[in-house]
């Protein structure tokens, strides 16, 4: 009797309790799955730290808490030079005289001031939330690209030799993007003290191309991480295509490479040659007024 209900407890343990666990009847064949998933999973171990802080320097909104006093005392800086610039809106008004053509220009003085005090009162909120546009943007664009394209997969023969050929190149790589986004998000997160002063002058005539060369900067440091996540997009479809399914790794360090390229010249070398281009404005007019001068 003990045996036969021996055998009906036998009977009614399930075998492969699912199908990703093992059982004795898919034993053979579940082992070596097993052992291949735990490998990979250690292949894995070092790129997905990488990855997540990645895609959270992408998609995440910048904190700009830190800077907050540093913004109150530029505007308190700022706001000194209000009431000069408005004097001299009016001072140029009442000199007009019968003269359209400098009362007209007196006026569009005066609205420029008069925005321009708009702006800068707002440019914490103004900035905030133009980080949060490129934000959702951004987090919209990475969401549509498949998450298994940034792992190490061996689909096929020859997509496990050239893993295991690259996969440090590939975590250098990761590593690379990284520290080039920690230097955007730093950029980014001071750029809340910068964009008053930036907004500032750009309305002042004399100095507007200085006001020009840091909203530029900013604009640019903000919405790099839009097109890094394009760039992500284009390069996880072309796995789909039978050319590229056996150069996965490839391609995935091409992708990473190219963020990084672009991230470097348009954050370092676009704020050259836009420093040099001011130089040089700077350089002609100081030379013009030495001719006078002179």
């Amino acid at each position: 009797m003990k045996k036969a209900l021996f055998g009906l407890s036998l009977f009614f343990i399930p075998l492969v309790s699912a199908e990703e666990e093992c059982g004795l009847l898919n034993l053979s064949s579940c082992l070596p799955q097993k052992l291949y998933d735990f490998f990979i999973n250690i292949l894995n171990s070092p790129i997905q730290p990488l990855l997540t802080l990645t895609k959270a320097l992408m998609t995440e909104p910048i904190k700009l808490e830190a800077f907050v006093s540093l913004w109150a005392i530029i505007l308190y800086v700022l706001s000194i030079f209000y009431g000069l610039l408005m004097l001299y809106s009016g001072f140029n008004f009442m000199i007009s005289g019968y003269d359209v053509v400098k009362r007209t220009k007196a006026k569009e003085y005066f609205r420029n001031i008069f925005i321009m005090i708009v702006l800068v009162q707002a440019s914490y909120f103004i900035y905030s939330a133009v980080i949060d546009v490129n934000s959702l943007l951004t987090a919209g664009v990475v969401s549509l690209v498949d998450q298994k394209f940034f792992l190490i997969t061996a689909d096929n023969i020859v997509n496990i030799g050239l893993q295991f050929l690259f996969a440090l190149l590939y975590v250098f790589t990761l590593l690379l993007t990284v520290i080039m986004l920690t230097f955007r998000y730093i950029i980014v997160a001071a750029g809340v003290v910068f964009v008053p002063i930036g907004i500032f002058l750009y309305f002042i005539p004399p100095v507007n191309h200085y006001g020009k060369l840091i909203l530029n900067f900013l604009g640019t440091c903000i919405f790099i991480t839009f097109f890094d996540s394009l760039i992500l997009l284009v390069c996880s479809k072309l796995i789909d295509i039978p050319v590229f399914q056996n150069f996965k790794i490839l391609v995935m360090i091409t992708a990473f490479a190219i963020v990084n390229f672009i991230m470097f010249y348009f954050i370092i070398f676009s704020a050259l040659k836009s420093a040099v281009k001011t130089g040089e404005k700077t350089a002609g007019i100081a030379i013009a007024v030495g001719k006078y001068f002179i």
